[in-house]
This record gives C-alpha cells, structure tokens and sequence, in this order.
C-alpha cells in the first residue's frame, strides 16, 4: 500500500509540473517564459525568443543555444536530451520527440535518445523530429518533413520519411538574434 501511494504521490507530482510548464507556455512574454524555463534548470542562451503555446517535457535536459527562436505551439520532448545550437529557426508547430514506444517489442518497450541541431539550421512548419537524430550545421528540414535519420550539414531535407533534396549554401550571414529592433523582443 505505502509504495503504491509514493507512486501515485510521484505521478501526481509530475502531473502538476507538466500543468505548470504548459501555463508557462502561454504567458503573453517572451522574457517571463525564458525565466520559467530556467527555474525549472533550462539551459538558454542569449538573444532566445520562445514563442506561445510551447509545450515542453523535462526542461531540465533541454538546451537552446544564443539568438534560436523557438516558434508557436513547438512540442519539445526533452525527457532524453536535446540541445539547439546558435541560430536556430524552429519555426511554429515543430514536434522533437527524443522517446517513443518500440513497435516490434512485445512488451512495447519505451526507447529513448537525445536529439542534436546544430547551428544555423533551419526546422520549417509543422516538422517533426524522432528520437536520436541529429541535425547537421546549416541544414533544412521543409515543412511537414519527418526526420527518422541524421541531415548531414547544409543539407536540404524534405518529405516523410525525409530524404535529400538539395543542398544549402554555406555562407549564411543571417543573424536570428534581436536584428533591428523591429520586432518587440524584450515582451
């Protein structure tokens, strides 16, 4: 009886961190929802923007690099890791998943790994990401891709599964950071 109430003690705990981290997504400032996410031990460079409706699972094992834009309603599954370097797009309704079920398992065991980007990549809408792949510098997922396999850098990927489709320049001299002060930022 006293294990099944830690348990359940321990669940409903969660349960009321993932409430709170799915409010903190939608508090109408970008500076409030960095300082949330760093109270609960992200790691968040300079210049971030998070936009709304961000839903997050073990902000503690996530890791956004300086000047990334993390765009609205992006799921980030954290759970095994995952690190965003500089100047990253993740643009809005992006999914990184780092866990899933094994399919072939009869048990249907719960597998994990972390997922990497690296700088200057570019995630476009509606993209998702599957446990353990890394992204490449300077490369492109397009819009509704699904990436089961690791985008060497400045690679263009599309399609589901994504596959090659081209290639990206390398000289990239865009800055995601706070730019001309156009946009309000500092909300």
């Amino acid at each position: 009886m006293r294990h099944s109430l830690r348990i359940l003690a321990r669940a409903y705990a969660r349960s009321i961190v993932q409430l709170a981290l799915n409010v903190l997504g939608y508090i109408p400032s970008h500076g409030l929802r960095k300082l949330g996410l760093r109270c609960f031990g992200a790691s968040i460079g300079r210049e971030v923007l998070v936009h709304h409706g961000l839903w997050v699972w073990s902000p503690w094992k996530l890791e956004i690099g300086d000047k990334t834009i993390v765009g609205d309603r992006a799921i980030l599954d954290a759970r095994a890791g995952i690190k965003l370097g500089r100047n990253v797009n993740i643009s809005s309704t992006v999914t990184i998943w780092t866990g899933q079920h094994d399919y072939q398992s009869p048990t249907f065991d719960y597998v994990a790994a972390p997922v990497s980007v690296g700088d200057n990549a570019w995630l476009s809408f509606r993209s998702i990401i599957l446990p353990g792949v890394k992204i490449g510098e300077g490369a492109v997922v397009a819009a509704g891709a699904v990436v089961t396999k690791d985008v060497e850098p400045y690679t263009i990927v599309a399609g589901v599964p994504a596959k090659a489709i081209g290639k990206r320049t390398k000289d990239l001299r865009y800055d995601l950071g706070y730019g001309d002060g156009s946009y309000y930022r500092f909300i």
